[in-house]
């Protein structure tokens, strides 16, 4: 296996034709084919699907190729700063379920350390792609939640895939809402008072399993649901329709506005917010600041 023949799988991954691959490789469609299942068979398993219509990867082709994105990343890195001699910026990236707090920590983390000498990225998407994330090096940090319901599962999909869980702090569950939905003058909402409304979820694509829900209470029988894939969206329908959702009641005024707001849920159900790491690779100096930031939002729902 050569960083040649990494780099040819992961330009037909990313072209999905291996005529276009080709022509991207400058190489002839023949070379590259052969070079491929020369790999496929070091390998003892096949990295793609060739069909009429294309080339798609296999599962475990899709796993080789997060891996071999790492190895061709890291060694971008290693030719820019010894071959050609560059400043390489110091690199931070976080991936997270659709919380405002977690944005918002990355905000003042970039306010603290700058943007001169660091690349940062957050990445706030679905929870599949959180702990995907976390795995093939794209985030140092994933923040979820765990509940009574989906902890068992997450756990063990986490071990299998070489991740920890570290608990930061439990929030009760709340009722999102815009002020202007008649709900928001209570002080405390029922499951019978939210039966009229519709329901928000973020919707989680294909690995749409209850467990990997962003809201708590995802089995509960709801009249009226819709998903959406982005919190503005959310935001939006909650003003249009009337909408809620159900979160751990943090509000970031500063980032999504004053117009919404978050009330208790007449529920005992309870969720921990915590973050998985890569098992046994200590935290980088920035992964600790920003969950010192994280630490900030402990009690405040």
């Amino acid at each position: 296996m050569t960083l040649q023949q990494l780099r040819y799988a992961i330009t037909i991954a990313d072209s999905t034709s291996m005529n276009e691959a080709a022509k991207q490789l400058f190489i002839s469609q023949p070379s590259l084919s052969s070079s491929i299942r020369d790999l496929e068979e070091e390998l003892g398993m096949e990295l793609f699907i060739r069909s009429s219509r294309g080339i798609t990867l296999t599962p475990e082709g899709n796993e080789f190729i997060g891996y071999a994105r790492q190895v061709m990343e890291q060694y971008r890195l290693m030719e820019e700063r010894y071959i050609d001699k560059k400043e390489i910026k110091k690199k931070f990236s976080v991936s997270t379920q659709h919380y405002t707090f977690a944005v918002k920590a990355f905000v003042e983390l970039v306010k603290k350390i700058g943007m001169d000498e660091y690349e940062c990225a957050v990445h706030e998407t679905k929870t599949y792609d959180v702990i995907s994330d976390v795995k093939f090096f794209k985030s140092e940090i994933g923040i979820l939640y765990l509940d009574d319901f989906n902890r068992k599962v997450l756990l063990k999909i986490f071990k299998e895939n070489g991740l920890e869980f570290t608990e930061l702090f439990p929030c009760k569950t709340y009722v999102y809402l815009w002020r202007g939905n008649p709900l928001a003058k209570k002080e405390k909402i029922t499951f019978e008072d939210l039966e009229e409304y519709p329901c928000l979820s973020f919707d989680q694509g294909s690995h749409n399993a209850f467990y990997f829900a962003e809201e708590v209470l995802s089995t509960y029988d709801y009249k009226r649901i819709i998903k959406a894939n982005d919190r503005a969206t959310l935001l939006n329908l909650m003003v249009g329709l009337n909408a809620y959702t159900l979160c751990s009641g943090i509000v970031c005024e500063e980032l999504n506005g004053d117009e919404y707001c978050a009330i208790p849920l007449d529920s005992e159900e309870e969720m921990m917010i915590g973050y998985i790491s890569r098992k046994g690779v200590p935290l980088s100096r920035l992964g600790k600041m920003y969950l010192e930031e994280i630490e900030a939002y402990r009690g405040k729902s």
